[in-house]
């Protein structure tokens, strides 16, 4: 009877982290391959460096010895969601710059492409390509993209994602986003494998400061 309610008891767990894995593999994830979890709300925020797209050295530790860093993950100058996700952010980024914060939007293209996504978001926001695809590791939000998925990208948006980033394989990140506070400290997170689930300009202001 014991055995039996213990099994019981695990099935939701197994066929929860059944659905979970579904909905990875669905998004484009390869779960055979490393699954990245992202920085948690406490941690040290690493140290950002890098070029903007307008020629900017940034160094995330300066800003932050005067203003909050938003840290904001994308996909690819390809990517739909992203592209109407980063307009919108560009269109309320008064409302997070009003809180003396600063925007970080990172990706994994190359600057030409990263370019694009500039060009088609109007963007204002700092843009850095992470073309070593460093920043993009040290957020934990790295992952290797399903075969299956490479090829509906290809077909569909007409991109092969190893070569829209110069890579030898195709990798994408997790579109999370982290407040980084003046103490260097990971402060807020949003982090969903969904990338049509972004956090929200609302969320963003409401835990600035």
């Amino acid at each position: 009877m014991r055995k039996l309610l213990i099994i019981l008891l695990c099935v939701p767990i197994i066929v929860s982290a059944q659905d979970g894995t579904k909905a990875m593999l669905k998004k484009g994830m390869d779960t055979s391959k490393y699954i990245p979890l992202g920085l948690r709300v406490g941690d040290k925020a690493p140290k950002i460096e890098g070029v903007s797209i307008a020629g900017e050295q940034i160094n995330s530790n300066e800003i932050i010895k005067e203003k909050e860093i938003v840290v904001i993950f994308y996909r690819g100058e390809w990517c739909p969601v992203c592209n109407k996700y980063l307009g919108n952010l560009n269109d309320s980024l008064q409302y997070i710059m009003d809180k003396d914060a600063v925007v970080l939007v990172v990706g994994p293209e190359t600057f030409e492409n990263s370019e694009k996504i500039a060009d088609n978001t109007k963007a204002t926001f700092t843009l850095i390509p992470d073309t070593s695809s460093k920043i993009l590791k040290d957020y934990d939000v790295l992952f290797s993209v399903t075969e299956k998925y490479q090829g509906k990208i290809k077909t569909f948006l007409r991109t092969d994602i190893a070569e829209n980033n110069n890579q030898e394989e195709a990798k994408l990140p997790v579109p999370a986003t982290y407040i980084i506070g003046k103490d260097g400290m990971i402060k807020w997170r949003h982090f969903n494998y969904n990338y049509s689930e972004r956090a929200s300009v609302k969320s963003i202001v409401e835990n600035l400061k």
